[in-house]
């Protein structure tokens, strides 16, 4: 049955390799296919050209190569687009694809990923959590939402595990994901290109420090003590700040990587210049910088956005007191896409 054949987008050139000598095949077989499959990012085994067809029919009795089903895309004023896809079994998730200008006008792409369907943290702002959770995306799902932008023509230059879902509530396959995609025959992301981001589970944090990965933490912290954060995250009460300051403090130990900790500006809540001047005093002596993030609306929530002198003030603070300290680049709110917003409700067309 389907269900039982390996997803050959999940798997790595090694394993592949290993799996040709199995059905007897040369191992540089597996080179090839994992070029076709990560690489040129093909919709099907009839486009491995350099196979033969008895090839091709073989690796289709064997493994499964099966791309996300586009469901819906929607385009933000700003450019942004957001992908509505349905996994095999007609579950539900969003990724979207974000455009930037810089460096002497060379554009980039980053694609914001998402890990679980649903989502079972229940964060208060954010939309996903709102959901609830179905369950995790194996490696192969999660790389697809790459692949089938690139079988678009979208060149990814940049990645935030920052879609539905906890990243490090799916740990294995977010890790095998990440090394698929930073894979040089495949498509060679940057390992400093790749953001994941976190709730603040303390014991995966200290797993991923294991990974000696280099690329970027975000942690979504957003309160600067244990009694508003437990207002807005559940995740504090099983691993309160002193705790997450310690793993963090490990992670940057073990990594020399610097850690980066969202912040969302909820008006009345968080936003204070007190907030601001605890918040430093939380982070004080770490490797760190912090994106603002004003919050985003989302359907039957109380939280607001704080006013624009507000927000500055925040900032201005935060940087008096030392911090590197940046307002993130909103972008695709108009459609529901930006932090916080994603739902995986869009009508299909």
């Amino acid at each position: 049955m389907e269900e039982h054949r390996p997803d050959v987008r999940g798997l790595t050139q090694e394993e592949l390799m290993t799996l040709m000598e199995g059905l007897q095949e040369k191992p540089f077989r597996g080179k090839q296919i994992f070029h076709w499959v990560q690489g040129a990012a093909v919709q099907s085994f009839e486009e491995m050209h350099n196979l033969s067809s008895g090839l091709q029919r073989k690796l289709a009795d064997f493994f499964v190569l099966q791309p996300l089903k586009l469901l819906f895309e929607q385009i933000s004023r700003d450019g942004t687009r957001k992908y509505l896809w349905e996994l095999p079994d007609g579950k539900r998730i969003e990724s979207v694809l974000l455009f930037h200008e810089g460096d002497f006008t060379r554009k980039h792409t980053t694609l914001c990923l998402s890990t679980q369907v649903g989502c079972p943290m229940g964060c208060g702002f954010c939309a996903t959590g709102k959901l609830g959770f179905t369950r995790n995306l194996s490696a192969g799902e999660i790389v697809s939402q790459v692949l089938d932008l690139a079988a678009l023509s979208y060149r990814i230059n940049n990645l935030v595990y920052m879609g539905m879902g906890e990243p490090l509530l799916n740990l294995p396959a977010v890790i095998k994901s990440i090394k698929l995609l930073n894979y040089e025959d495949g498509q060679n992301i940057g390992i400093r290109r790749i953001t994941v981001s976190t709730c603040g589970l303390v014991p995966q944090i200290r797993q991923l420090a294991a990974e000696n990965l280099d690329l970027v933490l975000a942690i979504s912290l957003h309160a600067p003590n244990n009694e508003l954060r437990n207002q807005i995250m559940p995740v504090n009460r099983t691993y309160p700040l002193e705790e997450l300051m310690t793993a963090c403090r490990y992670y940057i130990g073990e990594t020399g990587r610097r850690v980066t900790f969202e912040y969302a500006l909820v008006k009345g809540f968080n936003d204070g210049p007190d907030r601001a001047r605890e918040l430093a005093a939380l982070l004080k002596g770490l490797k760190a910088n912090v994106n603002l993030i004003p919050v985003n609306n989302i359907t039957d929530s109380e939280y607001q956005r704080p006013l624009k002198e507000d927000i500055l003030k925040f900032l201005g603070t935060l940087r008096e007191e030392g911090l590197e300290a940046v307002i993130r680049e909103e972008k695709g709110s108009d459609i529901a896409a930006a932090c916080g917003q994603l739902a995986g409700k869009m009508k299909a067309r």
